[in-house]
């Protein structure tokens, strides 16, 4: 069995997707306190709660694969578009400080589809660079979670899988697109009445007489841009997003008999992908789990990935850690 170590673990989605392919996860690290009540819920290995420049390539035990959902704000249309001149996009160089300690047979990451077009390229040109020059083989790929995973949700995003050796990475293709099955009534509740706090109501919302005159429709997906009401035809839920958890105005809305609301935690996590098990804690508040919802990934993606890596490894059974190219990239 494949081991695994997931830095920048959120809630652990890209570790849950690994744990369904069938890898065992030995240890992960994430910052965020509440996001780490989230995640020790779920999962039983060894959660380091701390910032990644404090961690040590010695606390990472000896695992084949590194993972890494490394913050996307830095190079996202809704964020400033400051790349690496912004702390949050030098998280990438901490994470090429551990790769080059701990040489991981696998490098997978996690990003934003921006990330490839930001600076005009140049910001991702570094990054595949800075891989390569450690010794590793990048292949790449932009999948939308509702063609290649299954879920109603339009999210696209760029998956990095960087082999050691070349042989595993010649035998590695990204899986194709699969039918889209998964309606919005499968993973949202249109039919019983949730808790209260959900409902937009008359007495409560001062743009309530807006909301009322153009959500009409059950099966739809509307959002409230402040000023008007948008609804999305393509019959999937667009994408959700970490600041959800900022006002309500960022979170997804639905028409049903009991009322128009906002989509719960949950029902933000079963879009991701996450199995009805997902556990939520019910001891913070529900911002957080918006946000953290809107930071996680698409789980049956990185599942699908993650068979595929375990293909090429398991197609190359005498594999030694030696690396090709023992070049050190300047951080």
């Amino acid at each position: 069995m494949y081991t695994l170590a997931g830095l920048f673990g959120g809630v652990g989605g890209i570790e849950l997707g690994f744990e369904q392919a069938g890898y065992d996860v030995l240890w992960a690290n994430e910052i965020d306190q509440k996001a780490s009540i989230t995640y020790k819920l779920n999962h039983q290995h060894e959660l380091l709660v701390d910032d990644i420049h404090n961690v040590e390539p010695y606390q990472i035990p000896e695992v084949d694969i590194i993972t890494g959902g490394f913050p996307c704000q830095a190079f996202s249309i809704a964020g400033y578009r400051k790349g690496f001149n912004d702390d949050r996009g030098n998280l990438f160089f901490e994470i090429l400080r551990l790769i080059i300690a701990k040489k991981p047979r696998v490098v997978f990451l996690e990003n934003v589809k921006n990330l490839v077009g930001h600076d005009n390229g140049n910001t991702y040109q570094v990054i595949i660079e800075a891989l390569e020059m450690n010794g590793y083989h990048v292949k790449d790929k932009v999948l939308n979670g509702s063609e290649y995973g299954n879920v109603p949700q339009n999210r696209e995003r760029i998956y990095i899988v960087a082999f050691a050796n070349k042989n595993d990475y010649e035998k590695f293709e990204f899986p194709g697109p699969v039918r889209l099955e998964k309606t919005l009534h499968d993973v949202i509740d249109f039919e019983n009445k949730v808790d209260e706090r959900y409902y937009y109501r008359p007495d409560k919302c001062k743009f309530y007489h807006i909301l009322e005159e153009n959500i009409k429709h059950e099966g739809s997906i509307y959002q409230w841009r402040r000023k008007y009401v948008r609804q999305n035809k393509s019959g999937v839920c667009p994408t959700l997003t970490a600041n959800m958890g900022t006002g309500g105005h960022n979170v997804p809305l639905i028409y049903t008999k009991h009322g128009i609301r906002k989509l719960t935690p949950q029902e933000c996590f079963r879009i991701q992908g996450f199995q009805e098990c997902f556990k939520l804690p019910d001891d913070i508040a529900v911002s957080h789990l918006y946000k953290q919802a809107g930071n996680s990934v698409v789980v049956p993606v990185v599942q699908r990935i993650a068979e595929k890596i375990k293909m090429a490894l398991d197609a190359n059974p005498n594999y030694e850690k030696v690396m090709e190219n023992q070049l050190s990239f300047s951080l």
